[in-house]
C-alpha cells in the first residue's frame, strides 16, 4: 500500500488503504484472467487482514477512549471484521463458480464498513484526538501491518491483546506460507 508521509495521520493512512483495496476489487471485476483475479484476491485478502489487525490493535482502543459512542462503534466494526474474515476465508477456497458470489458479499460488507468509518468515525476521531496523536497512531498502525498476519483466521479473537501476544507469530507463519506458495499479499 501507499507509504504515509511524515505528516500523514492514521485517518489518512486508513482512508488510503480503503481506496486502494476498493480499487483492487474494481480491477478484479474487470479482469478476464482467472489467474490474475485470484492473484488480486490474494492481495486484497492480505491487505484487509493487516489493515483490520492494525485497527484492532491501535485505532479501536483510541475510539473506545475518545469517542462518545466509542464502545458501540468498535463493537459494530469488530462484528464487521469478523464477517469480512469469514468471507475472506471462503474466498480463499472459492472455486470459479463461487468466486464472484463471495466477492459480491465481501464488497458489500466492506463498502458499508468503509462508509461508517469515513463518514462517521474518522471525522469524530479528528474532532476528539490531537493531530500529533493521530500522526503517532499512523506510525503504530504501519508498524503493526508489517508484522500482522496476511491470511484470514476467522476463529481467532478480534482484540488488541490477542494481536499483540499471538499476532506476530501468526504473521510470521503466514508470511512463510506465502513465500513457500508464491502467494503475493501486497499491492
Amino acid at each position: 500500500m501507499t507509504e504515509p508521509t511524515r505528516d500523514s495521520d492514521v485517518i489518512d493512512l486508513l482512508t488510503t488503504d480503503h481506496h486502494e483495496v476498493l480499487g483492487l476489487l474494481t480491477e478484479i471485476r474487470t479482469s478476464t484472467s482467472p489467474e490474475r483475479r485470484r492473484e488480486l484476491a490474494d492481495v486484497v485478502i492480505g491487505e484487509l487482514v493487516r489493515h483490520s489487525v492494525a485497527e484492532e490493535m491501535f485505532v479501536y482502543p483510541a475510539m473506545r477512549r475518545h469517542l462518545p459512542d466509542g464502545d458501540a462503534a468498535v463493537d459494530h466494526d469488530v462484528a464487521e471484521h469478523q464477517q469480512l474474515e469469514k468471507l475472506m476465508k471462503d474466498w480463499e477456497a472459492a472455486d470459479d463458480a463461487e468466486f464472484d458470489r463471495v466477492l459480491d458479499e465481501l464488497e458489500a460488507v466492506l463498502r458499508d464498513h468503509v462508509d461508517d468509518e469515513e463518514s462517521e468515525q474518522f471525522p469524530q476521531l479528528r474532532d476528539h484526538i490531537p493531530h500529533r496523536e493521530l500522526v503517532g497512531l499512523a506510525a503504530k498502525v504501519e508498524a503493526a501491518k508489517n508484522v500482522a498476519p496476511t491470511r484470514p483466521h476467522p476463529l481467532a479473537p478480534n482484540n488488541a491483546l490477542f494481536h499483540f501476544v499471538v499476532g506476530p507469530g501468526v504473521g510470521l507463519v503466514d508470511r512463510l506460507r506465502d513465500a513457500w506458495s508464491g502467494r503475493s499479499d501486497r499491492a
